[in-house]
C-alpha cells in the first residue's frame, strides 16, 4: 500500500523531471539560435544577445538541477526499496522529495520569466527588421529622386546643347554674309559688257543697212 504508493508518486516525478529536462534542452537550443540572431543583427541586436545568453544558462541550470532531483528521486525509489529501513526513514525521504517538487516548481517559474525576456527579445529583433525595412524603402525612394534628377539633368543638357548648336548656325550665317556682300560688290565691273552690247547692235545696224 503505502511502498507501492510511494513508488508510483516516485515514478510519477521521474516523468515530470524528464520533462522538465527535455524543456531545458530546447530552452538552451532556442538560446542558441536566439545568440546567433542578435548577432546578425549586430549593434541593435545587443541587448538581445544579453538575455539570450542569461536564458541559456538559465537552460542549463534548468537542466542541472533536473539531473540533481532526478538523482534525488532515484536515491528515494532507492530507499524505498530497502523496506523497514526506508519506512523508519520516510519522513526524511518525504522532505526530500517535497523540497525537490519546490525546486522544480521555482526552476518552472525562472522558466517562464526567462521565456516572457525571451518573448520581449524577439520584439526587440522584430522591431529592428521593421526599421531596417523602412531604411531600406527610404533608400530605394532616394535613388528613385536621383535618377529622376539626373534624368532631368540630361534633357537640360541636351536643351542646351541644342540651343549651342543653333547658336552656332548663326554666326556661322552672319559671317558669311557680308563676304559675298563684298564678293558681289567687286564683281560689278560689267560696264565693259554694256558697251559690248551696243557695239553689237551697231553692227545689227550696219547689217540692216546693207540689206
Amino acid at each position: 500500500g503505502t511502498m507501492s504508493a510511494i513508488n508510483d508518486s516516485a515514478k510519477k516525478i521521474e516523468d515530470i523531471i524528464s520533462v522538465i529536462d527535455g524543456i531545458a534542452f530546447q530552452t538552451n537550443i532556442l538560446a542558441l539560435n536566439a545568440a546567433v540572431e542578435a548577432a546578425r543583427a549586430g549593434e541593435q541586436g545587443r541587448g538581445f544577445a544579453v538575455v539570450a545568453g542569461e536564458v541559456r544558462n538559465l537552460a542549463q541550470r534548468s537542466a542541472s538541477a533536473a539531473k540533481e532531483i532526478k538523482g534525488l528521486i532515484t536515491d528515494s525509489v532507492d530507499k524505498t526499496s530497502e523496506g523497514t529501513t526506508l519506512v523508519e526513514n520516510a519522513g526524511k525521504t518525504m522532505e526530500e522529495i517535497v523540497s525537490s517538487v519546490k525546486r522544480v516548481a521555482d526552476i518552472i517559474g525562472e522558466i517562464a520569466a526567462a521565456s516572457i525576456e525571451q518573448s520581449s527579445g524577439i520584439d526587440q529583433v522584430n522591431s529592428a527588421v521593421t526599421q531596417m525595412d523602412e531604411v531600406t524603402q527610404q533608400n530605394a525612394a532616394l535613388v528613385e529622386q536621383a535618377a529622376a534628377a539626373a534624368e532631368s539633368l540630361m534633357e537640360q543638357a541636351e536643351e542646351m546643347n541644342a540651343a549651342v548648336g543653333v547658336f552656332k548656325l548663326e554666326s556661322s550665317h552672319s559671317a558669311s554674309s557680308p563676304a559675298s556682300m563684298k564678293i558681289v560688290r567687286t564683281s560689278h565691273p560689267a560696264p565693259a559688257m554694256r558697251s559690248a552690247k551696243p557695239a553689237k547692235t551697231g553692227t545689227d545696224d550696219g547689217d540692216w543697212e546693207e540689206f
